[in-house]
């Protein structure tokens, strides 16, 4: 008995036990209930939903001549009926950027609108209108369209030079027709430039991971408090599609654009006249500097802005108006910028002292004349092939090696030297012998010639 009464004993215990576990789970899950809503996971839909009716989509028609490589023969026109010039119709498409709601000024590439006849634009709501061209700027492949329409949504520009890699953006625009889509990524790079096969641009892109494909030029590239960082222009594809590289223009370079365009209809650059070209680690170690960065001043054009201010040759140009200067094309960038007739500070590094002075820019009338290309790397040896030099003084009375002949195809020739020029020195050692030159040449890997040519002195810089 007594072990049968120890059994019922513990089965009433067991019962208990498992009575007391359901009301702690029916309780727990009733103060659960309760308790308020986990917090919601980070989203970036609500700066879309302020940002996107900003962007807007383009629709352009046009007509565009087109030469055939035969329409100048007479026997192909006859036979195959082919005018002399072809006119074609096109359409095609792109985004935009309300930033000034209040007049219905909208950004885009110049690319985009180019050759147009009509511009169509689409709002976010469906509403669509007319545009005209305010002015727009090959250079820098941007332009300004003008709608008038109510309640237009506008977006706020960003200070672009605050950018950093690996910032977080997102791209808003219209790729392939697909209205108003979002991508994000990353900032990948910055100051890029040699995209723009044309010369003549102003090239200081933002690279972006974010996908960028066909339609999205002239889009917006935001940050995450939904502000214009940059305007999609381009993309490096074998296919047309999106790899991972797009391209932005920077904010602050549209909108000083922007702002020309509104005022004059076109864009004045300023010109400061000098010959530049870019450091290498050679050329930095022998002007003995920390770095690479700058631009280093081969040339000054007479009477120019640079002359002017009391710029030289061999000078390191580190700033515009404190803004540092990376290589030869961004110190392009920033002087392009600026309005003929503005005073800027330069900063520069001679001979290891840091100074500045102010200048007054020239007009550039042509844009191709603000820094022509330093001359095309050569290789160095030897690098005075095809080169008789003389050690006599030159007529004007500078003591250097004087270029009496120097033949046509010579690495010489092709790194820009000229009879008569002087050499008077060799990366800033003086030089008045032809033996002293071959030792300061024999093991450099990159030279930096100082000539005499005529009345004024220049670099020639050999890598």
């Amino acid at each position: 008995m007594i072990c049968k009464a120890s059994k019922l004993s513990g089965t009433r215990v067991a019962a208990t036990r498992v009575a007391v576990a359901l009301f702690l789970l029916t309780a727990s899950s009733a103060a659960l209930a309760q308790e308020p809503a986990a917090t919601p996971l980070p989203s970036l839909a609500p700066m879309i939903e302020r940002a996107s009716p900003a962007v807007v989509n383009i629709s352009v028609r046009g007509r565009v001549e087109i030469d055939e490589p035969d329409s100048d023969d007479p026997l192909f026109r006859r036979f195959f009926d082919v005018p002399r010039n072809n006119r074609r119709d096109f359409r095609s498409a792109g985004s935009g950027v309300i930033v000034d709601a209040d007049q219905g000024y909208i950004l885009t590439n110049h690319h985009v609108i180019e050759s147009a006849a009509e511009i169509t634009i689409t709002l976010m709501d469906s509403r669509s209108m007319q545009a005209r061209v305010i002015g727009s700027d090959a250079a820098s492949d941007l332009a300004v369209l003008q709608v008038e329409a109510d309640t237009l949504v506008e977006m706020q520009f960003a200070d672009s030079s605050g950018l950093n890699v690996g910032d977080f953006v997102v791209a808003i625009g219209n790729p392939f027709g697909f209205s108003h889509t979002v991508t994000s990524g990353i900032v990948s790079g910055l100051g890029r430039s040699g995209v723009n096969p044309d010369r003549n641009s102003y090239e200081d892109f933002i690279q972006t991971d974010a996908s960028i494909n066909p339609g999205n030029s002239g889009g917006a590239l935001v940050n995450l408090n939904g502000e214009l960082v940059g305007i999609n222009s381009a993309i490096v594809s074998r296919t047309g599609g999106n790899i991972g590289i797009g391209f932005a223009i920077p904010g602050n370079m549209a909108r000083n654009v922007m702002q020309q365009l509104i005022e004059y209809g076109r864009v004045s650059r300023g010109l400061l006249g000098v010959n530049i070209t870019s450091l290498s680690a050679d050329l930095a170690e022998i002007y003995e500097l920390r770095d690479t960065s700058g631009a280093l001043v081969t040339a000054v054009s007479p009477d120019s802005a640079a002359e002017e201010a009391g710029i030289e040759i061999n000078d390191v140009i580190v700033s515009v108006d404190d803004a540092p200067v990376r290589d030869s094309r961004a110190l392009r960038n920033l002087i392009g910028l600026i309005l003929p007739g503005d005073n800027v500070r330069v900063g520069f590094i001679r001979d290891g002292r840091e100074e500045s002075v102010t200048a007054v820019l020239n007009l550039n009338q042509l844009v191709a004349a603000n820094t022509p290309s330093p001359p095309a790397p050569i290789e160095l040896d030897p690098v005075l092939e095809g080169v008789e030099l003389s050690p006599e003084e030159a007529a004007n009375g500078v003591d250097g090696l004087l270029l009496t002949g120097i033949e046509a195809g010579s690495r010489a020739r092709a790194a820009g030297l000229t009879v008569d020029d002087v050499i008077t020195h060799i990366n800033r050692q003086r030089v008045q012998s032809v033996d002293e030159a071959r030792q300061l040449t024999a093991d450099a890997r990159s030279i930096v010639l100082e000539v005499q040519r005529g009345d004024r002195g220049m670099l020639i810089v050999l890598r």
